[in-house]
């Protein structure tokens, strides 16, 4: 699996359906949730192509709001989650891209979930791109790993050991079956995400909210400074967790802190607003932004982990409200390695 930074071919997303996350249809709470996914689609469209699925019922007001830049694939959804339901794309040793459609079951088989047409979304998503697909017998979603392209991956203990998922499951045989599907040999495990993720409507611990990689190696960690929040804690214990590890070469992480935004409670309780959950494009960063202090500064950290690139700070609150960020929406299909040097030039 290519890191998210090297080149795309295309983005991937998908339409907010009318469901009991975002609201009946004609609710104002599905309006928002649709006008903040367009901006994000519209956003990355300035710097890559994109394709979004819509549920047949919605491919119309999805091709009126995205625009006709943006092309609209019918497919019956439930949700809007592409980073979960969707593939995971990965180079074959031509340089070939094939779809690695993971078992998706609505984070581990919860009450409130309905995954009975995103559990094909992988395969629709395939289809689409025209790549062949390779099944997986692992429970998992994209939100639940991170890559550095150098062969390593960062999981969590609470998503792919999730008796929900893979009941009987050990680090050894989802380790085993992660790097066979996606050619990493080196796992981190991090005991655990944030708080708010193991709520009700939680992931139970996706990574990609807490922790990515950069292309010179180094790790973004989430940090929570406000010390009546719960992640204060959790988030110093999870640095002193990736201070003990090693990439797949086997040197010690440089971890870089990244402050969370300053406000710390919405109407639900403490909040997971995290800049961790970006997207890496060709040529930009698109950054969830809050309308918060910290905002700049996320950006500037952004700025220097990818020099050269546009950083695109995006309101997320809205995404946010709904359960996830700006990557947890996104699914990024690489573009063909035409030779194997071009393959090592992308290691590299």
């Amino acid at each position: 699996m290519p890191a998210e930074w090297e080149q795309h071919e295309r983005t991937w997303m998908a339409f907010p359906p009318a469901n009991d996350t975002f609201g009946a249809p004609g609710s104002e709470s599905l309006e928002w949730a649709r006008t903040a996914w367009t901006r994000v689609a519209r956003t990355i469209a300035r710097y890559e192509p994109v394709t979004v699925l819509a549920d047949p019922a919605d491919v119309e007001i999805a091709r009126e709001m995205l625009g006709a830049g943006i092309p609209v694939q019918s497919t019956p959804l439930d949700d809007a989650w592409m980073r979960d339901a969707g593939p995971t794309f990965v180079h074959d040793a031509q340089g070939s891209v094939t779809a690695v459609n993971w078992i998706f079951n609505g984070w581990g088989a919860q009450d409130w979930a309905e995954w009975g047409k995103d559990e094909k979304v992988g395969r629709a998503v395939a289809e689409g791109a025209g790549v062949p697909v390779q099944d997986s017998t692992l429970v998992n979603e994209g939100g639940g790993f991170h890559v550095d392209g150098r062969g390593t991956v960062l999981l969590t203990e609470t998503v792919q050991l999730d008796p929900g998922r893979n009941p009987g499951a050990t680090k050894e045989s989802v380790e085993a079956e992660i790097h066979a599907r996606i050619g990493t040999r080196h796992a981190i495990w991090l005991p655990r995400g944030l708080t708010r993720d193991y709520e009700e409507f939680g992931t139970r611990g996706h990574v990609d909210i807490v922790a990515s990689f950069t292309p010179d190696g180094s790790v973004l960690l989430h940090r929570q400074d406000d010390a009546a929040h719960p992640d204060y804690d959790v988030t110093r214990f999870l640095r002193s967790e990736l201070e003990k590890a090693v990439d797949a070469e086997g040197r010690p992480l440089t971890i870089i802190d990244v402050p969370a935004p300053k406000v710390v409670r919405d109407d639900e309780g403490f909040v997971d607003y995290s800049y961790i959950n970006h997207y890496v494009g060709n040529g930009v960063v698109v950054l969830c932004a809050f309308d918060d202090a910290n905002d700049a500064v996320a950006a500037d950290i952004l700025s220097r982990a990818y020099p050269g690139r546009a950083i695109e700070l995006v309101d997320a609150r809205d995404i946010f409200s709904f359960g996830g960020g700006i990557h947890c929406i996104t699914q990024q299909q690489p573009a063909v390695r035409s030779s194997p040097e071009a393959a090592s030039a992308g290691e590299r």
